[in-house]
Order: C-alpha cells, then structure tokens, then sequence
C-alpha cells in the first residue's frame, strides 16, 4: 500500500474491531466464571451440564445458553415510562465500555509492509484522560434508567450511582496524579516503556506500584466504586432497592448494562496493569531484548510479531488477576451502607488521595531536580 494515510487509516480501523471484539469476549467468559466461582465459594455445583454437541465443557456453553434465552425473552416498557431515555439508557454504559477499550495499548508495534503499527488501538497523547472521560459518562445511563423507569426504586438507585460517582472520581483522579509526576507523561505506552528496561533499588522491577503504592492502593477501591460492583454496588441494593437501577429492566435491556459492566471490569484492570505493572512487559525481560533474541531466528517482522503475542498474554494474564479479584471480592464482602461508602468516599479517600499528591510531588521535585 503506497498511500500511508490510507494505511493508517485501515490499520486503526482494523485495531479498534479488534479491541471491540476482546470486549465483546469478556461479559460471557466472566459470567461463567462469577458462577463457577460463587459455586465454589458455596460449597456448590454451579453451571456444568450446558455445553456443544454433547460435550458439556464444564458448563462453558452456560453464556450461550443464557444469550440465546435473552435475545428471545419477552420484553416490555412500563406503562408510565418515558420511552425514549428508558429504551437508550442501557445503551449509553454499553457503549462506554466499549468505547473505553479501545485507549488500552494491547503491545509496543509490529511492522506491516514496511510499516510500523502501533499496538494501541487509538493512540492518544493523553491516554488515561480518555478513559477517565470515557468511563464517567457511563453513570448517565444508569441515572436515565433510574429516572425513566419511573419507579421510586429505579431513581433512588440511579441517584446513589450519580452520587458515588462523585464520591470516589475525584479521588480515583487524584491518585494517578503521582504517576504522571513520576513517568512525565500521560501516554500510556511512554508510561509503559518507563516501566522497563531497569530495576528499582537494584532488584525491583520499575513498576508504578513500587514508585506509588498509595495511588495504587487508592485507584483499586475506587475501582469497585467506579464499576458499581460490590462491596459498592448501592446502586443495585437488592436489600433496600429490590434491584435498584434495573428494576424495571428485562431480557436484552437488561443484558446491556452488564455488557457495560464487565467492559468496564476489563478496561480499569488494563488501565491499573499499564500505570502500576507494566502492562505488557515481562519483568527484568523487556520486549527490546525477546525481538533481539528472536530476530536472529525469526527475522526482524516476525519477531516483533511474536513478540507482540507473548506480550499480548502477559498483558491477558495480569488483567485476569484483577478480575478474580472482582469476583472474589464480591462473594467476600458484605455491601457497605449507603452512609458507609459515603463517609469511605469524601472522609478518608479524598484526603488521603491530596496528601499522596503533595508529597509525591515534593519527592518528584527534590529527586529530579
């Protein structure tokens, strides 16, 4: 291809199908896991006689028995419901989900016919940025769920998930502050390439969770918060609001936002993995050094594809820890109270996000300058 803006051009499409298509992957191969897990945790059986001709796959073919009976499940608006925001609501946290995937760089580039691709869907300068907007204009359809269900449940649920939005996105913003002070940059795959090729005090490897653990600690629980998954999904609170948000909700409507939700799960443990572990990098082995020892054998395009792949599954199997995490989390702890997150929220996060900032500002300053 002579043209390299058209080039460019079919290489980000191509890209972001890809990345669309990850994301697509992620909500059936987790709600099989949250049953299995949950199953496990219980003391029971859980989903394993569903499988594919015959073969029962450990129950794997549950997600697909689950979709086909939700395209053809009855639907249906409330009588009193505005039609209109009640039917995009579910769209809008859906689409955010999958939208916010695509600022995750799933490895360094490869070259294609003389080209070199970069491995970030849409490269922005300002990576995280992205996915910060992106991920916060979810809340708007759970709160127009909430308000054109026109059930006091609903908007009392949508209400909560507005308010603790508010709670911890200012301190989920301020915790990742350090690490722009620390790697310089907003880009996530500079952030990333910061992240190897040397060791900390000689041992560790270069990670953003060891120049900043506090940020670490604070972005990982306003994540739960963020995904409205427990032990803070007061947005639902079946206990005080039957299902909250999605009370009035049914069949694929319904399926929607849990698309969302669990696109969301995937795309914040990308995130967390690129700013605190490297995302894709093997550590004390950086990708510079597996296409040197690759190349010799492969040549220089092949090794840069293998090593995109071998990346590509490390990346896969950081993220897959922070979604066990999840799902254990959420047959582990009981559900705050509503004052509870709160108080969590605006009285210990919050302070605790300003004083991270000044004083990993003053190291930044004193140790480069």
């Amino acid at each position: 291809m002579d043209n390299p803006v058209v080039f460019e051009l079919v290489a980000t499409v191509l890209k972001v199908v890809l990345a669309l298509v990850v994301a697509l992957q992620v909500a059936p191969l987790m709600v099989w896991v949250e049953r299995r897990q949950a199953a496990l945790i219980q003391r029971r059986i859980g989903p394993n006689r569903v499988g594919l001709f015959g073969f029962r796959l450990f129950g794997f073919g549950q997600p697909l028995a689950d979709t086909i009976k939700l395209l053809f499940k009855e639907d249906f608006i409330p009588k009193h419901a505005n039609k209109v925001f009640y039917v995009i609501a579910p769209i809008v946290p859906a689409l955010m989900g999958l939208l916010a995937i695509t600022g995750i760089p799933f490895g360094k580039y490869v070259e294609v016919m003389g080209y070199r691709v970069n491995l970030q869907p849409v490269d922005l300068n300002a990576g995280f940025l992205y996915l910060f907007a992106v991920s916060a204009l979810g809340v708007y359809g759970v709160a127009l769920a909430g308000w054109s269900s026109n059930n006091k449940y609903a908007l009392l649920g949508g209400l909560r998930a507005s308010a603790q939005m508010i709670s911890y996105e200012i301190a989920m913003g301020l915790s990742l502050l350090p690490i722009v002070f620390i790697f310089g940059t907003l880009n996530l795959q500079n952030i990333i390439g910061a992240q190897s090729g040397h060791l900390l005090f000689g041992f560790l490897p270069a990670w953003g969770i060891f120049y900043a653990p506090v940020s670490f600690v604070i972005f990982v629980i306003t994540m739960f918060a963020e995904t409205n998954r427990l032990p803070f999904d007061l947005a639902e609170g079946e206990a005080e609001l039957v299902a909250g948000f999605l009370t009035e909700y049914g069949s694929m409507r319904w399926s929607l936002f849990f698309l969302g939700e669990y696109a969301m799960m995937f795309t914040l443990s990308a995130l967390t993995v690129c700013l605190f572990l490297g995302g894709y990098e093997i550590p004390y082995l950086p990708q510079t050094r597996i296409v040197e020892m690759l190349s010799g054998t492969l040549g220089n395009e092949l090794a840069l594809w293998a090593t995109f792949l071998i990346g590509f599954g490390v990346l896969i199997f950081k993220v897959c820890i922070f979604m066990f995490i999840f799902v254990q989390a959420r047959f582990t702890l009981p559900r705050f109270r509503y004052d509870q997150l709160m108080r969590v929220g605006w009285v210990y996060m919050l302070p605790l996000a300003l004083v991270n900032v000044v004083v990993s500002a003053v190291w930044a300053a004193l140790s480069k300058f």
